[in-house]
């Protein structure tokens, strides 16, 4: 079969008297031929751009063989060779994709004659899975064709090489309205709402008071949190029968420059507790070398035994370490400590080295669990009993996937989540009190912190925390429902994520009681949870579940079976918050999901919570 240069709109024009009309996609971008019979650079730049919007949607627009084939013939017709990268970029949301198969399949592609698919499928595949294929305006580009360039091949899950925009003249979308655009982009997830801060005790306040913005401001709470679950001696509660402690892990994960570099800032208020404890250490290890050089010089070794080498005092635990260091570390400062790190990928280099992956501890620390390891001094066997560590990190999307290559292996759940949406604004960098800085002001927190630090730690027996027979009921009732809906939404790969979200909210509820103590000056045992900071605990962690979601979308797809946004999700998000049977079935129509499937769906959504049955043909999302 000859090939035939594909020009949309007369595809359009003769679609409208065809009876699948409805189905085809609705585009003005005119192609071109080249005498060369290579493909136009407005053929190309469209399906750059319309490419560009599914990466950003994460969809698979060919979910079954038979559209993923199609796929590959439209643009091995329309791009020949060219068109294999393409092939890469979209086969990458199916949860299976290998690189090895989709070579292999568009080689297929390239070898066969006469199938007769051409770059039409492409958009009709896009558009039915939801992407916008307006108009694209390239005659500008058309006069400076360099504006295309060729980039260095970069690593998106098969490194394969992508094309950008340069020049002068970048590229512009035609008939797309501004919230077109918005929509293309990740919807922003939520920030804590304003009755949390407005119950919390008062030092968090004082810590969250110099926000910037509700994204700042949530950082600056969850990261107070985390240094503080680290230095709360004496606390402790009991949950599924086990002592447990307040220690909280947090990854703030963002885009360069998004903001999350002022939770160093938190770093502040536990900085007296370090500084005091590196000053111990540095009196115990001079006063060790003075009785070191004693025991040298004596002549009758027999008399004196040799002095013991002080404990390596800290709160804040370097995360570049081994194993072997960590742990000794812990069991040196009577399994306390603190690591903090703005760097994902450190952590995540460390645990990748011979002797520095100390994953297992994490995840055995996060439950308190014993840890066992052999000194290399002395060959000495050590357990490790009972570790209380915290831990805070941040980094990009891309090193939260370099540190957390799965969803399986148990580090991910013992995590809280929170992923700062980028918002293109420019802060006033000048504004503020010219006579004290952030870092002076932080540091003043952290004395006041210090002091309650200095009262828990005096105290003479350990303190109960506890929470009332009402609000028992009310978080059981809470996570046994959560549990239900997010295992309709995201298989079984997530249960260990919910169950542990109820053991940091428990956690949470611990600090924000203990934290009243500098308000009340009252220490007697047990410390019971009022409904005031119960009710805030439950905020926050109900916040945090959904950010945990995105992230855990967001992890390599040959991680979990759920990494990508699955038709349900899509369906469930795309239905308003009221609707009948006829709405659910037109949203459906548009996913191209079947109506038996949709109703499917609608079932299943009600059994879990998801949806409330108001009424007949009523439903709501909760």
């Amino acid at each position: 079969m000859e090939k035939k240069t594909f020009n949309v709109q007369e595809w359009l024009n003769k679609s409208k008297s065809s009876p699948s009309a409805s189905a085809c996609p609705s585009t003005a971008a005119t192609v071109r031929a080249i005498p060369c019979g290579c493909p136009s650079i407005d053929t190309t730049a469209d399906i750059e751009i319309i490419t560009e919007r599914i990466e950003r949607a994460k969809t698979d627009i060919a979910s079954t063989y038979a559209d993923w084939r199609d796929l590959g013939f439209a643009l091995s017709d329309e791009l020949g060779e060219a068109g294999r990268t393409y092939y890469h970029r979209l086969s990458r949301y199916y949860p299976n994709y290998a690189t090895e198969e989709t070579d292999k399949q568009y080689d297929s592609c390239l070898n066969a004659h006469g199938h007769g698919i051409t770059i039409k499928t492409f958009y009709h595949l896009a558009q039915t899975a939801g992407i916008n294929i307006g108009r694209v305006d390239t005659r500008a580009q058309n006069k400076s064709r360099h504006n295309i360039l060729p980039i260095s091949p970069k690593k998106q899950n098969g490194d394969m090489a992508i094309w950008r925009y340069g020049g002068e003249n970048n590229m512009k979308m035609g008939n797309t309205s501004d919230d077109e655009n918005e929509d293309e982009e990740m919807k922003p997830l939520p920030t804590i709402p304003e009755t949390v801060y407005e119950n919390i005790p008062n030092f968090l306040k004082q810590c969250t008071e110099k926000a910037i913005s509700a994204e700042d401001r949530d950082l600056l709470l969850l990261s107070s949190l985390v240094v503080i679950s680290a230095c709360l001696p004496n606390i402790y509660g009991i949950y599924a029968e086990r002592n447990v402690y307040p220690n909280l892990f947090l990854f703030v994960t963002a885009q360069a420059s998004a903001g999350k570099g002022r939770l160093t800032l938190c770093r502040k208020l536990v900085e007296p507790i370090h500084r005091a404890l590196r000053d111990k250490a540095k009196i115990e290890q001079q006063e060790y070398q003075n009785k070191l050089s004693e025991y040298a010089a004596s002549k009758e070794k027999t008399d004196i035994e040799r002095p013991q080498e002080p404990p390596m005092l800290m709160l804040i635990i370097p995360a570049n370490n081994s194993a072997t260091g960590l742990f000794q570390i812990l069991n040196d400062n009577k399994g306390v400590g603190l690591i903090f790190e703005t760097e994902g990928d450190t952590l995540a280099q460390t645990f990748k080295s011979e002797h520095g992956n100390y994953s297992d501890g994490f995840r055995k620390a996060f439950h308190h669990e014993t840890i066992s390891y052999n000194r290399r001094k002395n060959r000495e066997y050590v357990e490790l009993e009972a570790p209380r560590l915290s831990a805070l990190l941040s980094g990009t999307p891309q090193q939260v996937a370099s540190l957390i290559p799965n969803a399986e292996n148990g580090l991910f759940s013992r995590f809280m989540f929170y992923f700062m949406n980028i918002k293109p604004v420019w802060n006033d960098v000048f504004v503020g009190n010219d006579n004290q800085t952030l870092d002076d002001y932080f540091k003043q927190l952290g004395n006041q912190f210090h002091d309650l630090y200095k009262h828990l730690i005096q105290h003479p027996t350990p303190l109960r925390f506890c929470l009332t027979k009402s609000q028992q009921q009310t978080f059981n009732d809470y996570f046994a429902k959560a549990q239900n809906q997010y295992i309709c939404l995201y298989g079984n790969d997530y249960i260990a994520t919910v169950r542990r979200l109820g053991l940091i909210t428990f956690r949470i509820a611990m600090i924000l009681t203990t934290l009243r103590i500098m308000e009340t000056g009252n220490i007697t045992p047990p410390m019971q949870c009022t409904d005031t900071d119960f009710n805030t605990a439950m905020e926050i962690v109900k916040i945090l579940i959904q950010h945990a979601a995105q992230v855990y979308q967001r992890l390599p797809a040959e991680a979990t079976t759920s990494a990508k946004q699955t038709p349900k999700q899509k369906f469930l998000e795309a239905l308003p918050a009221e609707f009948a049977r006829q709405n659910y079935l037109s949203t459906a129509q548009q996913l191209s999901i079947t109506e038996k499937t949709a109703e499917r769906y609608i079932s299943k959504f009600v059994q879990s919570g998801l949806l409330t049955h108001l009424s007949h043909d009523k439903y709501k999302k909760t």
